[in-house]
């Protein structure tokens, strides 16, 4: 399996996720389903496949911090100093958000869980489609979920656009941390 994915399929990817696709790709536990975060009809056509209260938020994943600028407000020095220490890498942490975030990737929450990923697939789409993604596990709400590119194909292909790669296998989701509080949430 390649590395990376070719210009080819990426410049398809781009294509569907400004059109509002979904799609689904390999991170560090498990398959994800993402789009655009500030695309609200994408953003409920993630919730419906999955079948997910609209109550609860959304992950976003990020090559780097700047990517998440729209979304979150900006950090203090001493912030940023300290979330340097779990960027990138397998931490979400949770954020005061921008006025620019659609209410439905935050549900009814005031703030939203951010990554900035390691894996590089992640880094590789984030990068070229300039662009944070949405990342919610790759399963219907309930259930276990997918970790190969054989399995969300089956399950959800005919719904979603499925990116093929390995995920990073890591046995546990991404670490969520309130940042306000610094308490592990999972």
């Amino acid at each position: 399996m390649n590395l990376f994915y070719s210009n080819r399929l990426l410049i398809k990817v781009r294509k569907h996720i400004k059109a509002g696709g979904v799609i689904a790709y390999p991170t560090e536990s498990c398959y994800g389903f993402g789009c655009d975060p500030f695309n609200r009809k994408a953003i409920d056509k993630i919730i419906k496949v999955k079948g997910r209260s609209k109550t609860k938020g959304l992950i976003v994943i990020a090559g780097d911090l700047k990517q998440l600028e729209k979304l979150i407000l900006p950090l203090t020095r001493n912030d940023l100093q300290e979330v340097s220490q779990y960027w990138p890498g397998p931490y979400s942490l949770i954020l005061p958000v921008t006025r620019k975030v659609p209410r439905n990737l935050i549900g009814v929450h005031p703030r939203i869980a951010v990554r900035v990923s390691k894996h590089y697939l992640v880094r590789q789409l984030c990068d070229r489609l300039n662009l944070p993604l949405v990342s919610t596990s790759a399963n219907k709400s309930g259930f276990k979920s997918i970790r190969t590119y054989r399995e969300c194909k089956r399950q959800f292909g005919k719904k979603v656009m499925v990116l093929p790669g390995l995920t990073s296998f890591a046995k546990k989701p991404s670490t969520i941390i309130d940042w306000k509080s610094r308490k592990r949430l999972r």
